[in-house]
């Protein structure tokens, strides 16, 4: 029994400390065209950046993106950068969303998912936390209101990190 117990216990203090460091691991880099520029996540080193993965079909891409332009609004004069990756197949398609929900912050694109399964991909939307060293830190699948508020304390521990 108590040796059942002891080793629950150094299991549960072994998780917490390595868990962690789930993330604490490089974001894989890349370079894919946006609007007006191309994207390269290697010169964002220094900030932290918002990764979100996106399509014009997905229901909640739709409510991610007034709160993504509202994190943008507050934080990028703060080495703080949102980079939102479409993965359309037709880049028409994301035109036709971006028309109805304009983005202030920088939209790349990734028709073949490339990128995407870099990330390994499962659900839509998926977000990244990025640090200013590049490793990555948090991810989250899906949109929900109610994780924005977490999130956005994630955001600002790490604009606030030396």
């Amino acid at each position: 029994m108590i040796k059942h117990k002891l080793i629950t216990n150094l299991s549960v203090c072994l998780s917490l400390l390595f868990g962690s460091y789930a993330f604490a691991q490089k974001a894989p880099t890349f370079e894919l065209p946006g609007d007006n520029k191309t994207i390269n996540l290697k010169k964002l080193k220094g900030k932290v950046v918002y990764l979100d993965f996106w399509a014009s079909w997905c229901a909640p891409c739709r409510k991610s993106f007034p709160w993504m332009n509202d994190m943008y609004s507050r934080y990028s004069d703060k080495n703080f950068s949102i980079i939102a990756v479409n993965l359309d197949a037709s880049k028409s398609d994301a035109m036709k969303f971006l028309r109805g929900l304009p983005a202030k912050f920088d939209i790349a694109y990734d028709p073949d998912g490339i990128v995407a399964s870099k990330y390994k991909l499962k659900v839509m939307p998926s977000s990244y936390l990025i640090d200013k060293n590049g490793a990555l830190v948090f991810a989250h699948k899906g949109y929900r209101e109610d994780d924005s508020n977490e999130i956005e304390n994630k955001i600002r521990k790490l604009i606030n990190s030396k």
